[in-house]
C-alpha cells in the first residue's frame, strides 16, 4: 500500500446550502488535511480520513463566517475539528466508488458517503507523480446540532438544512 500527501496548493473542500429558499449561499473550509494509503487505481482497499479546521470556513463574509464559528452554528471554540474516517469503500464502476465512512461534527458521528471519482494520474513538471480524485456527498445540518435558523416574513427559512460537499483532492506517493 502506498502512502499518498496532500497537495493542499491544488485541492479543496467546499459546501452550498440553501439561501432564503431560493439561492445557494457558497463557501469552503481552506485548512484541511487529507491522508489516503492504497491503491488509487482500486480504492477498495484504501484508508482515508480527514480532518478540518472549522476555523478556516470562509464564505466571502466576514460577518456570515464570525457567525458560523460561534456557538449558534458550529461553536469552534469548543469544536474546533470536522473528522472523516472510511469505513467501506465499495467500486461502482472503473473509476467510481462509494466511499462510506464516520462524518463528525460537533461530537455528532454519523454515517456520511461519498460518491467519489477517480480522475487518473500524471507526472507534474517536477517530475512527481500526481494522483487525483473528486468526490461529492449531501448531509442534513441538523443531525449534526447545526440547528440555528430564522423564519422568513414570506414563509419559509433563512438557512437550507441540506449541504452539498464537494472534494477536489490533488495527492502525491509520500517519498
Amino acid at each position: 500500500m502506498t502512502k499518498f500527501n496532500l497537495d493542499a496548493a491544488h485541492s479543496t473542500i467546499d459546501f452550498s446550502v440553501k439561501h432564503m429558499m431560493v439561492s445557494k449561499v457558497k463557501g469552503a473550509f481552506t485548512d484541511f488535511t487529507a491522508d489516503l494509503e492504497g491503491n488509487t487505481e482500486d480504492l477498495t482497499g484504501a484508508t482515508i480520513s480527514f480532518d478540518i479546521d472549522v476555523k478556516s470556513i470562509n464564505s466571502n463574509n466576514v460577518d456570515r463566517d464570525n457567525h458560523l464559528r460561534s456557538g449558534d452554528f458550529f461553536d469552534t471554540e469548543t469544536y474546533p475539528s470536522i473528522k472523516f474516517v472510511a469505513t467501506d469503500i465499495k467500486k461502482k464502476d472503473d473509476g467510481e466508488y462509494d466511499v462510506t465512512g464516520d462524518l463528525t461534527i460537533k461530537d455528532v458521528t454519523k454515517p456520511v458517503t461519498f460518491d467519489v471519482e477517480y480522475g487518473g494520474k500524471g507526472t507534474n513538471p517536477w517530475g512527481q507523480e500526481v494522483v487525483a480524485f473528486s468526490a461529492e456527498s449531501k448531509v442534513n445540518r441538523k443531525e449534526f446540532g447545526l440547528t440555528w435558523n430564522q423564519a422568513l416574513e414570506t414563509g419559509g427559512v433563512l438557512v437550507g438544512e441540506d449541504i452539498k460537499i464537494t472534494v477536489e483532492l490533488e495527492l502525491n506517493p509520500a517519498q
